[in-house]
């Protein structure tokens, strides 16, 4: 994994739903972020498989974490190429929204339903995927080997620096 630091997220909440913040600013081409982030090739990089993801507006996704989180099936709810991939998964994921900008930028948003604590958890796990996001996109992409030896020791250094901020 490289040091590349990721900007920490920020959320908003509104009752019980949560909507996180995460904005990248990557020195890659869009059409390499795009393939990161809308095909089942790059998404197995950083994230997920997705076991199935009908590239367009209504189509069917199934995204499956390789670091235990299960398989969460879903709909695309968005689907501008090149510019915004969303996904909207069933249970604890909720809707999951890369936009891509000019010069490139990644805007991501997810909104969810639960607690403070999973607030937390998500803002964690969002932080540490996209560590690994930066680490594909320079050539270094998680393989079947290094989604085995993850261990949750990372994730909670995030957690644990989410909770000391407002």
């Amino acid at each position: 994994m490289t040091e590349t630091l990721v900007e920490p997220g920020t959320s908003r909440t509104d009752g019980t739903t949560h909507t996180l913040f995460f904005t990248l600013r990557l020195p890659h081409p869009v059409e390499q972020v795009w393939r990161a982030v809308a095909t089942p090739e790059g998404l197995e990089g950083w994230l997920a498989a997705a076991d199935v993801l009908e590239p367009r507006l209504g189509g069917a996704v199934t995204l499956r974490w390789l670091n235990g989180g299960g398989a969460h099936r879903g709909r695309v709810t968005a689907w501008d190429v090149q510019r915004v991939a969303e996904y909207t998964l069933e249970g604890v994921h909720g809707r999951i929204r890369c936009h891509l900008e000019p010069a490139t930028t990644l805007r991501f948003t997810n909104e969810f339903e639960g607690d403070d604590a999973l607030r937390l958890d998500c803002l964690a796990g969002w932080h540490d995927h996209f560590q690994c996001l930066l680490d594909a996109l320079n050539g270094r992409p998680m393989t079947p080997e290094t989604w085995a030896a993850w261990t949750p020791g990372r994730w909670q250094t995030l957690r644990d620096g989410y909770v000391s901020r407002p």
